[in-house]
């Protein structure tokens, strides 16, 4: 069969663990890593008799992100059973939103700074709240097969969020879960540890080939177990390209195949069929006879909406705009979260120098919190001290190399950088003697005051070796400079 191109369609289902001391409907806990089936009651296990109550403050956390999602929230909303039989789930069916979920119909945009692809807007279907399941832990390297179940995750509140099929691209679906990533921690709505289960996301993939006949879809299929954002870019990938080469070799098109659900295997990367993709219907969802509706006001939804503080898109152009940081910079320090932006602005303010404040926090402070794998509330040099630092670099009493000597020996010392340069014995050299060292060294170097009058400029960097072994303190910026006006004269 002839190659023909293709485009891929890519819709996410993101569940967020959100961050709440208790479960969903009973009070046991949600801490991570305790013995397994050590955080369960009658109530998140299903037993007879047992009720379940609303946890408030996961309902409002789910608010707080569906608002800044751009979602609309219904004043009225309920609980559904979604049923179906795992062993993880003791009850025999999730508790969770069916058609009247508790928010709909927002968006998040999506940009790269690498130019992968253009500016997208995607839009949210839904953001609705539900609870967790247990977790299988399945034993096949021993041979045996055995598989073990842990129900401390049973009841864990989840807030679903599901995209429309908006992406075009492995980098697309990446960028999309880093930038909900970035804006979930600003909400402080969960940590988002991807690694504990925090942070979860199945894909729903198929492609739309564009053939002598027209464009036809081949069959949807979900990929779960994507546990990193590389392997949400590696899963889809695969998956595209493996759909395309099915099609190559069946001819088959939507709805001549089933829809399944893939499991992604990291180590061998590929995807592997799991079963056949079940429908709505399949679940037999009906109200909860068990729990009473939700219902908010309009002064509650404000009440919340008060709480969103400024959100990534909004600094990244208050930065770039107000702040005159590149696009590059900006998003490097939005990115790395909101505890960096404040401690940004706190030493622009002092230093009183936007740009060079955002140079220092994007290169030498991130590569000691980088290096030491620390966060920026334990970094040892605070925003005051940082700015003292820069502003001797701005008035020209200190260059980068021996700036960068002064930041290194504050890093283990309380003491201002006044008082580290004098004892690294650092001193401005006055600038009539820096001109007559200049002068002296231009007459002595015919050769270089040649190359540089052939339009060699790069020859006086010769002068600054000598002038710095004349002289460790001198400013190589200066020298350079005040050699090339000498040698111009001439």
């Amino acid at each position: 069969m002839s190659e023909f191109s293709y485009e891929i369609v890519i819709g996410l289902e993101v569940h967020v663990q959100l961050k709440t001391k208790t479960k969903l409907f009973c009070r046991c806990r949600t801490e991570f890593g305790n013995p397994p089936n050590t955080q369960t009651c009658p109530v998140c296990l299903g037993m007879p008799g047992s009720l379940p109550v609303m946890n408030k403050k996961a309902y409002f956390l789910s608010m707080r992100t569906a608002l800044a999602l751009n979602c609309g929230i219904p004043k009225f909303t309920k609980w559904d059973r979604k049923n179906y039989f795992y062993p993880d789930l003791p009850k025999g069916y999730q508790t969770s939103q069916f058609d009247l979920p508790m928010s709909e119909e927002g968006y998040l945009d999506i940009k790269s700074t690498k130019d992968e692809f253009e500016p997208r807007r995607v839009r949210i279907i839904r953001a609705h709240l539900e609870e967790d399941a247990g977790k299988s832990m399945h034993d096949e390297a021993a041979g045996k097969g055995d598989s073990r179940i842990d129900l401390n995750r049973t009841g864990t509140p989840l807030l679903e969020i599901v995209s429309y099929p908006d992406m075009r691209s492995a980098a697309e679906a990446k960028a999309y879960m880093q930038e909900l990533r970035l804006l979930l921690t600003y909400l402080d709505v969960s940590d988002c540890n991807m690694q504990e289960g925090s942070l979860r996301c199945d894909a729903n993939v198929n492609l739309h080939i564009t053939t002598d006949d027209g464009v036809i879809a081949t069959p949807i299929v979900e990929i779960k177990n994507m546990n990193s954002f590389r392997s949400v870019e590696r899963g889809i990938e695969y998956e595209a390209k493996r759909q395309y080469d099915v099609w190559q070799e069946t001819g088959k098109v939507l709805g001549e195949l089933p829809k399944q659900t893939r499991g992604w295997d990291d180590s061998a990367q590929v995807t592997r069929s799991q079963r056949e993709k079940e429908e709505s219907a399949d679940y037999r969802y009906f109200p909860c006879p068990d729990l009473v509706p939700v219902i908010v006001t309009d002064q509650q939804i404000e009440e919340v909406r008060q709480e969103i503080g400024e959100l990534p898109s909004a600094l990244r152009e208050r930065l770039q705009n107000e702040f005159g940081l590149t696009v590059y910079t900006a998003d490097v320090i939005v990115n790395q979260g909101l505890s960096l932006v404040e401690y940004y602005l706190e030493l622009a303010a002092a230093a009183g120098d936007n740009k060079l404040a955002g140079n220092w926090v994007q290169g030498e402070v991130l590569r000691i919190l980088n290096d030491q794998e620390i966060e920026i509330e334990d970094f040892p040099i605070d925003a005051g001290r940082l700015a003292e630092l820069l502003k001797l670099v701005q008035a020209g009493d200190l260059d980068s190399s021996k700036a960068k000597d002064v930041f290194a020996a504050m890093l283990t010392s309380d003491s201002s950088a006044a008082d580290v340069i004098k004892e690294l014995g650092i001193e401005k050299v006055d600038e009539g003697a820096l001109e007559a060292l200049c002068q002296v060294l231009v007459e002595r170097n015919q050769r270089i005051v040649d190359d540089v009058k052939s339009g060699n400029e790069k020859a006086v960097g010769a002068l600054i070796g000598q002038a710095k072994k004349e002289n460790p303190n001198v400013n190589p910026g200066q020298v350079r400079q005040i050699c090339l006006e000498i040698i111009n004269n001439l």
